[in-house]
């Protein structure tokens, strides 16, 4: 099992903080970023900037929902294996419980209020991207061989596209690192420190790998709950880069089947944007909605405990060996290649798809701008920048009707 660092927090602690974070943390997983560094770096300060580079180069790497994982990590490494459940509970629970609930109000998200308050949604998400942009350029790219490392990626991203890009440019990050960053000595201070019993990281790859193979091999004709735990499973292990990317997934999954209808499924699409929290909380809507013979609430469950589980399963049996190349010394470089990787990685994502989703003409621009400004100012909660960019596109939506 896992147990505490040395610097422990407590379970209700986390439970808290990410509570309000899956109350709050609206625009979708890359957002997210921007809300985890914003609370647990700057506010916080639970991690260093370079432990927060650290985890979510490696969730970055592995297949499921990045930011979940992330902050399935972030409660790992602050209060232990119950911090990590914590972190999932209160992340996760608010948006499944929306999802579930909004299944019955979907015509009113395709509704003229509802698309521009998800309009306003999306220009905040621009804003707390951008946020969470600089601050980590700025930490994590500090000298001109990771900030052009930084650059070439968000061109490879452009250029070439696709979730393996993802990996393979976090893989060439390592390999620069390792050859031509030499990072000050502290770094190595700001290693992760974690302890996971090397028994119990070994069961949960074991468990990942059974429930994989189970999943791909069960029939999933009819839609009984055991073909929902396979289609969640399997769509959860073999995903990588989260959020939008494993709707194609989950559309083969639960439409090509039969089992919930086109409308249906893009109804709930358009409510996991609308709510705050992680984008695979989706399950929840679709667990529901499929006519499984049992209560629509088990569905729900199976669904979306079957589409995290992998995830965090990967991150139990790889965070230890993680933690330890990040403590030698002669890893610090790739460590600090990869972390920079991933700032390219933020980069390319502010533009495509949250800009290009988000900002539509100087109005829109002109909105996120000023909820980037109120998120500069760290006294403000992010709740004032997120409230601006609603009313802004609301506002935005009633001119051009008028």
């Amino acid at each position: 099992m896992a147990s505490a660092p040395a610097t422990a927090g407590r379970p209700l602690e986390v439970l808290g903080a990410f509570t309000r974070l899956g109350l709050t943390s609206f625009g979708g997983p890359i957002a997210h970023i921007g809300y985890f560094h914003r609370e647990f770096v700057e506010r916080r300060q639970w991690l260093t900037d370079a432990q927060f580079g650290q985890l979510l180069a490696l969730c970055q790497f592995l297949p499921g929902p990045a930011s979940s994982q992330l902050g399935f990590s972030i409660g790992l490494v602050r209060a232990g294996w119950r911090g990590a459940l914590a972190a999932f509970v209160g992340f996760t629970l608010p948006s499944a419980l929306l999802l579930f609930a909004l299944a019955s109000a979907s015509a009113w998200l395709r509704g003229p209020l509802g698309l521009a308050v998800t309009q306003g949604l999306k220009l905040a998400a621009v804003a707390v991207v951008a946020h969470g942009l600089i601050l980590m350029a700025h930490r994590l790219c500090p000298d001109l061989i990771r900030a052009t490392l930084a650059g070439a990626v968000v061109v490879a991203m452009y250029t070439l596209g696709g979730p393996w890009t993802q990996v393979a440019v976090i893989g060439a990050g390592a390999l620069v690192g390792a050859a031509f960053i030499r990072p000050r000595s502290e770094s190595v201070e700001t290693a992760l420190r974690v302890r996971i019993a090397r028994g119990f990281a070994i069961a949960a790859l074991v468990v990942f790998a059974l429930g994989l193979v189970l999943a791909l091999a069960w029939p999933t004709h009819a839609p009984v709950l055991q073909s929902v735990w396979a289609a969640f499973w399997g769509a959860g292990s073999l995903v990588f880069g989260g959020g939008h990317v494993v709707l194609p997934l989950l559309e083969q999954s639960v439409v090509s089947t039969g089992w919930v209808s086109a409308n249906s499924f893009m109804a709930g699409y358009g409510a996991a944007q609308a709510v705050p929290g992680p984008m695979f909380a989706l399950a929840a809507y679709l667990g529901a909605a499929v006519p499984t013979g049992c209560a629509p609430a088990l569905g729900a469950v199976v669904a979306t405990l079957a589409v995290f589980a992998p995830g965090f399963l990967l991150v139990i049996g790889l965070l230890p060996a993680w933690s330890r190349l990040t403590a030698n010394v002669r890893a610090t470089g790739a460590v600090a290649g990869m972390n920079a990787a991933v700032v390219g990685l933020l980069g390319a994502a502010l533009y495509d798809p949250v800009w290009t989703s988000g900002v539509r003409d100087p109005s829109d621009a002109a909105v996120a701008a000023v909820g980037l400004a109120l998120l500069w100012n760290s006294r403000r909660s992010p709740l004032w920048a997120v409230g601006w960019c609603v009313l802004g596109g609301v506002g935005l939506a009633f001119i051009n009707i008028s």
